[in-house]
């Protein structure tokens, strides 16, 4: 963390990160790698960085947070930089646009107060996004499905799709339905199964994923976290399960599964003793 008698001016900082990114793109005088890169070969470092934004929070690491969010800011002046030299667009492009763009989305903040509540501004803020679609669509005939990135994870993704869908009526009233979904998805997997045929299979499980994800949704939890939160216990467990077969002088790759098993349910009972 900074001193706290240290003030550092955000414009003069920002203005240097640019100079810095230009430099490194400068021909002749840049760095290799840097000007090897285009759009295509830095995008997957872009969406690293934001996972590694949402790690540091999920953490509680402030040091670790301030790091990354200056990572992913590179990110930004990195593809502005390139779109820069394009003649495209150049940072300021991108920074007055967004800066248009919210404001053009608060009315309620910029224009007339109206003591909105917050979901009262979800609805109007979709709303508003449901209008720009239909403005950049240019007379095509628009998707309540337009603007869902491809690149999103998959699970987000579905999340996205289903939200989306809802907001025009094709959504389940409540939950208990999607629970005959669930049994009936689950069938045609073993269906699938038994028939042998392979890309049947993929293409049942990934039915059965996307209605866990509509689950999910409709009972307010985000699906991407609650995976996150499931990977953690699993692995929590199993470190704890191989920790316990080390104190009892085994390896626990030479235990059978049974075995391998007991050592599980020991963990769980622990874990609930625990609390």
């Amino acid at each position: 963390m900074k001193d706290s008698h240290e003030t550092i001016d955000p414009a003069q900082a920002y203005v240097r990160l640019i100079d810095v990114m230009a430099r490194l793109r400068t021909p002749g005088s840049g760095c290799a790698w840097d000007l090897e890169q285009n759009y295509a070969t830095i995008a997957p470092y872009t969406i690293e960085e934001a996972y590694e934004v949402a790690d540091a929070i999920e953490r509680g690491n402030m040091a670790d947070l301030k790091e990354e969010l200056g990572d992913l800011l590179f990110q930004v002046v990195f593809h502005s930089q390139m779109a820069s030299e394009d003649g495209a667009f150049d940072i300021g492009d991108v920074t007055d646009a967004i800066a248009e763009k919210m404001v053009r989305r608060h009315p309620h903040v910029f224009e007339t107060p109206d003591g909105r509540s917050a979901n009262d501004q979800t609805r109007a803020w979709e709303r508003m996004k449901a209008e720009e679609r239909v403005h950049k669509s240019r007379g095509n005939s628009a998707s309540a499905l337009d603007g869902v990135a491809l690149a999103l994870p998959a699970l987000l993704r579905a999340e996205k799709l289903q939200k989306r869908a809802a907001r025009v009526g094709f959504d389940w009233a409540e939950a208990e339905p999607i629970f005959d979904k669930l049994d009936e998805e689950i069938r045609e997997v073993r269906e699938a199964i038994a028939s042998g045929i392979q890309d049947d299979v993929e293409d049942e499980l990934g039915d059965l994923l996307f209605v866990a994800a509509n689950l999910s949704r409709r009972l307010d939890i985000d699906p991407e976290q609650a995976l996150r939160r499931a990977n953690a216990k699993f692995e929590r467990r199993f470190r704890a399960m191989e920790a316990a077969a080390t104190a009892d002088g085994l390896a626990f790759s030479d235990l059978s599964l049974d075995e391998q098993e007991a050592y599980w349910q020991q963990v769980k009972r622990a874990e609930k003793a625990a609390t």
